[in-house]
């Protein structure tokens, strides 16, 4: 166990602790004050021994096997490291691009399935770094119940949503109403039947490190399950509301990673050495403009506007509505120096052009941080990737570790300043009350309405 010493004492040669300096005097007895830098240093180098000792306490992680395919290696073995790995990265993410356009066209229940995969795969890369790193302790059932409470998460989550988004079809089927009436008592009993679990697991001797495993597990629940419930529960406002956030970043990554190979000179964060204020700067600008024409372009249609929804009747998702004004060309006025400029007072805009300049910036200035943190882990542990799933790239995890904070941001942004009450959502729960509380909101909705002068009040005879 390491032991942090008080702020100011440092052990002396003999193993002693010598006593701080007065105020005003240097550690040597000199009275000259020291310079910030030269305490800058003292603290940096203080705290730099306490990170080596405490990294030499974490077992190494044998470095992860090349996965390029073969045809690759040979078509680029003359090119040096660096532009090796710059096709490589190329070729994989116009594949990857070319592979999400794909599932796009299938629709929304395959962009569902897609996420949910993403999902447990980002799960599986951080609980095998943490089953890697203590592997030698061999602990019992920690992979197991890591799983379990992956299954737990998700029931509760897919749970809620299947109550909210498809109550017609669950009112048909009388086995599901059980399950939907009491989802959450389901949901902590299962919950609860892990947490038993975990305790009857507890071994003598690891009893902190199994502390850490579960704390492990939940963090990375909290990060992969929450998140992409949030993506998803974006993709029911609409398509677009999914697709403009998730091409921002990776047009971010992207234009960051072209900035910074060609014109990076100025090295931008400590964590990731290889990121550049150049890169970084670079792909602001080019993520707005981008995400201003995306937006432009997919307010054309329903198919990327309208909110998805279960028909019952045709037993499929449907994207077919009438468009809101947020998806409806309005004129606005131009600021004066911009009137001089295109020489027109007014320009027509979809609304969500506006939000759209939003999303890109939080996904350009905010989003990086997110793999900042990523490359912290990383750095906590000694790896260079999370895994080798995609060549040239690392895990899935290495590429969506923007992902999950940006959703997490455009669904605080729907809910604070675009969704009003959803009136499909509203009918869909009116449906499953009795029919005794539908009547009587019924009545009470009746008589808001004549008060209001909407209706005329019934005449009695």
């Amino acid at each position: 166990m390491l032991e942090l010493r008080h702020r100011g004492s440092c052990p002396g040669p003999g193993g002693a602790v010598a006593p701080p300096p007065r105020e005003g005097e240097a550690a040597g007895g000199d009275h000259e004050t020291e310079s910030t830098s030269d305490k800058e240093t003292d603290i940096d180098d203080r705290y730099g021994d306490l990170d080596s000792r405490a990294d030499s306490d974490i077992p190494e992680i044998p470095p992860s096997t090349d996965r390029t395919p073969e045809i690759l290696k040979k078509a680029l073995s003359g090119l040096s490291s660096r532009w090796k790995n710059w096709w490589i990265r190329g070729i994989l993410t116009l594949t990857m691009i070319s592979l999400f356009f794909l599932i796009i066209y299938m629709g929304s229940f395959m962009l569902m399935l897609l996420v949910l995969g993403i999902q447990v795969k980002c799960f599986h890369e951080i609980i095998t770094i943490g089953y890697r790193v203590y592997h030698s302790y061999d602990l019992p059932w920690f992979r197991t119940l890591s799983w379990y409470f992956l299954l737990c998460v998700n029931y509760f989550f897919y749970g809620e949503t299947v109550a909210d988004y498809f109550a017609t079809f669950v009112q048909r089927e009388e086995q599901l109403q059980f399950l939907i009436r009491y989802h959450r008592f389901i949901s902590f009993a299962l919950y609860l039947a892990g947490f038993c679990m975990f305790v009857l697991s507890l071994v003598k001797k690891h009893y902190r490190l199994q502390f850490y495993m579960f704390a492990w597990t939940h963090v990375t629940l909290l990060i992969t399950v929450t998140q992409s419930h949030l993506v998803i529960q974006n993709l029911f406002e609409g398509m677009i509301w999914f697709l403009v956030p998730i091409s921002s970043v990776i047009c971010n990554d992207i234009t960051a990673y072209l900035f910074g190979f060609f014109f990076g000179r100025t090295p931008l964060i400590k964590l990731s050495p290889k990121k550049t204020w150049e890169g970084f700067i670079g792909g602001f600008f080019s993520t707005v403009v981008f995400g201003f024409i995306a937006a432009y372009v997919l307010s054309k249609y329903q198919y990327f506007v309208c909110p998805v929804e279960y028909r019952s009747d045709v037993n499929s998702f449907v994207t077919e509505c009438e468009p809101t004004e947020l998806f409806q060309l309005q004129s606005y006025s131009l600021p004066p120096f911009l009137q001089a400029v295109l020489r027109q007072e007014t320009v027509s805009l979809y609304p969500f052009q506006i939000h759209s300049i939003a999303l890109s910036t939080f996904a350009s200035l905010i989003g990086p941080f997110g793999g900042f943190f990523a490359s912290g882990f990383k750095r906590a542990f000694k790896i260079k990737d999370f895994a080798n799933t995609i060549p040239g790239h690392g895990g899935i995890m290495d590429r969506f570790d923007c992902q999950y904070l940006m959703a997490t941001f455009v669904h605080v942004y729907i809910t604070s300043f675009i969704r009003g009450p959803n009136p499909s959502k509203v009918l869909q729960q009116l449906l499953v009350l009795q029919p005794e509380q539908q009547l009587n909101i019924y009545k009470t909705l009746k008589t808001h309405l004549i008060e209001k002068g909407i209706l005329q009040p019934t005449l009695k005879v």
